[in-house]
């Protein structure tokens, strides 16, 4: 049993990897490959890529078909294969924008954070116009799902899976699935039962296929109930699916008798499976649904798979595929023979376990921090994670699984604290893992999520903090206006919660988008109204930041003057609170301003001034940044040789440092609300 490969839409493998059956139709679609197309025919140059749809129902083996196409074709096409996923285990369609966000992330190209579906169809089409690849897109639920996915290239070619024809979609090859043909049946079932049983009474066994209709997934768990009882004749089981009623497909029959075989307490785990998100199951999950013991979860998970119940993912960790053939069946059961309060607490055990995984998968990266050790030994052992990278290891396996928690538990509606404490424990590890720009697409739908909660549960706060994030994640991929719309609703939303830190921030932010949007007037005043606030709280770092973000919109708008002045308040106020690296910053900003304002010698002094506070703050790239400044003015004033003895001083510096650009007038950390707002949301939403 441990050799059998099978998959969650009936993958039919022998123990060496061999493809079991469908001789004509693989055939066929190799065929059809070659065969010209309708444009063709009619002397045009194609100009899509061509479509194969392999259509069955669930369970029919036909991802197997497809998958065993592609292999045989793949090397056929050196842009490579991609697969996407297009519907959930319960057949919800998985959005388009996001299909197109992970192939366009399978290819290594950006994938800007709330870009719009088609934004990001766009771009995988031009990432695929000049690759030869091969795309299967698995569980299609409509022709416009896939539609909005082909390439604009010939040399493309896309596989499709589907339960029906495609209709709207030009010159689509399909292949329809039924049943195995006996001999291959037959075979399927000898992996199960070894070959004795087959040979003793093939009668029977021919009978066994009949009443499955030679459905894959229906023989596998055939193969697995016979597997279990070895002494077991297959006749017996084909008698017993005779007698049973006919109400159902054979799938289902077979599936009821499998189901009905299981003890209690696994039957019980197999319903639950029904609730994990995206289907996918590892034995933390499969333990909190059930309140058993992660390794008890684990052995009957194990189990699962032998019986056919289940699918082991080929992933680094234990983790588990419910298939989608099953999916229905196994909620219909939950439905029926668990409580709604008992599915409820359930799902809260399994979104506890979570947001404890979650928090240990954090706090692993923060061994320097002694609360954050704290926190860690006070979880069990099995909550625990050895090491940083396996706590990473965990987190990119978990992913889809983990944004899928998020979805549901937000559809729920009635675990909103639970719900806001995983999103806020899944936005940490995040960051903590994978760094806020590499995290920013994911985080994006996460905040989206947040969102919704605190407007239906109308927590201002959270929803302040939740526009915040989305304000700047919109803000950095280039959205400015939507980013200063949702900078005014925090604004408004701070103001509500009487929220001294959102209003802060939100008017700041206000002011940064009508700077980014060359509304330099605007800027400056908002910039102003974020410093009076911060002034009367005495908040005397994040004052001196403001002044040179004032001084910084009047440089823009030409007016040095007023520039000047901000400047200066800057470098008085970073002196006043002894943080050496923005008063250098400060005053090399400062020197470009009198430069620009005329006043070369002036400059000079500052310019001077900056380099012995950069040497004190250490700060490298930005000594060597004001020696070149200063050996272009020097030039202007007519001192070549000073100006030498500068740049030479500037290529030792960048010799033994790293080399980089002259830095551009101070400007706040653009991850900084993106930070702070998660911890505005984070703290009203922990326990």
């Amino acid at each position: 049993m441990t050799d059998q490969a099978v998959d969650a839409d009936g993958l039919k493998l022998s123990a060496e990897g061999h493809f079991l059956g469908r001789t004509r139709e693989l055939k066929e679609l190799l065929a059809d490959i070659e065969r010209a197309g309708l444009d063709t025919l009619a002397g045009k140059k194609a100009p899509r890529a061509r479509v194969l749809l392999i259509a069955g129902r669930p369970g029919s083996g036909r991802t197997a078909l497809a998958e065993e196409l592609v292999r045989q074709v793949a090397e056929r096409y050196d842009g490579g294969v991609l697969r996407a996923r297009l519907s959930e285990p319960d057949g919800t369609p998985v959005p388009v924008e996001h299909t197109a966000r992970e192939l366009l992330a399978a290819l290594d190209r950006p994938t800007p954070a709330g870009a719009c579906e088609d934004d990001l169809t766009q771009a995988l089409r031009d990432a695929l116009a000049d690759r030869s690849a091969l795309l299967l897109l698995d569980d299609a639920v409509s022709a416009e799902q896939v539609d909005a996915l082909l390439p604009e290239t010939p040399d493309c070619l896309v596989v499709a899976v589907s339960g029906g024809p495609l209709t709207g979609i030009s010159d689509v090859r399909p292949c329809t699935l039924g049943g195995l043909d006996t001999k291959s049946a037959l075979e399927l079932l000898t992996r199960y039962t070894g070959s004795v049983r087959i040979t003793v009474d093939p009668r029977a066994a021919e009978g066994l296929v009949e009443e499955c209709q030679g459905h894959p997934t229906a023989l596998k768990l055939a193969g697995g109930w016979l597997a279990a009882r070895p002494t077991t004749a297959v006749a017996d089981l084909a008698k017993n699916l005779h007698t049973e009623s006919d109400e159902g497909t054979p799938l289902s029959r077979v599936f009821r008798l499998a189901y009905a075989a299981l003890p209690s307490p696994a039957a019980r785990i197999l319903r639950l499976l029904s609730l994990a998100p995206a289907g996918l199951v590892d034995p933390h999950i499969a333990s909190a649904l059930a309140g058993c013991s992660v390794g008890g979860a684990r052995t009957t998970l194990d189990d699962f798979v032998a019986l056919g119940l289940l699918h082991a993912v080929d992933s680094p960790l234990p983790q588990y595929e419910v298939p989608g053939c099953l999916h229905p069946l196994l909620k219909a059961l939950a439905e029926t023979q668990d409580r709604p309060g008992e599915l409820q607490l359930a799902r809260a055990r399994m979104l506890e376990r979570t947001v404890r995984l979650l928090q240990s998968c954090r706090a692993i990266t923060e061994t320097d921090n002694p609360e954050a050790r704290e926190k860690l030994q006070d979880l069990p052992r099995s909550l625990r994670f050895p090491s940083p990278r396996a706590a990473e290891e965990w987190l990119q396996a978990r992913r889809p699984a983990l944004l899928a928690s998020a979805r549901l538990a937000v559809a729920d509606g009635e675990l909103d604290t639970l719900a806001r404490r995983l999103m806020s424990q899944l936005v940490r590890a995040m960051v903590a893992h994978f760094g806020t720009q590499a995290a920013a697409p994911d985080l994006y739908g996460v905040h989206r999520l947040v969102l919704d909660v605190a407007e239906r549960r109308e927590l201002p706060r959270e929803r302040a903090a939740a526009l915040l994030n989305l304000g700047d994640l919109d803000a950095q991929t280039g959205r400015t206006r939507d980013a200063l719309t949702r900078y005014r609703a925090a604004l408004d939303a701070g103001r509500e919660a009487s929220d001294p830190y959102a209003t802060g921030r939100a008017m700041e932010s206000v002011g940064g988008a009508h700077l980014e949007l060359g509304d330099y007037d605007r800027a400056a005043d908002w910039f102003g109204r974020a410093l009076a606030q911060r002034l009367a709280r005495d908040e005397r770092p994040d004052a001196a930041r403001l002044y040179g973000r004032i001084a910084a919109a009047h440089t823009y708008a030409g007016r040095y003057g007023e520039a000047q002045r901000g400047w200066r308040a800057a470098v008085a106020g970073h002196r006043k609170n002894g943080d050496v690296a923005a008063h250098a910053r400060a005053l090399s900003e400062l020197a470009r301003v009198q430069e620009y304002a005329g006043r070369p010698e002036e400059s000079l002094r500052t310019c001077q001034e900056a380099v012995e506070w950069a040497r004190r703050a250490e700060d490298v790239r930005l000594q060597a940044a004001l020696q070149l400044r200063l050996a272009d003015t020097l030039d202007r004033l007519g001192d070549p040789a000073a100006a030498g003895l500068h740049r030479g001083a500037a290529e030792r510096l960048l010799a033994e440092g790293d080399s980089g650009a002259e830095p551009e007038p101070e400007q706040p950390d653009p991850s900084t609300h993106a930070t702070d707002a998660c911890e505005i949301r984070s703290t009203s939403a922990e326990d």
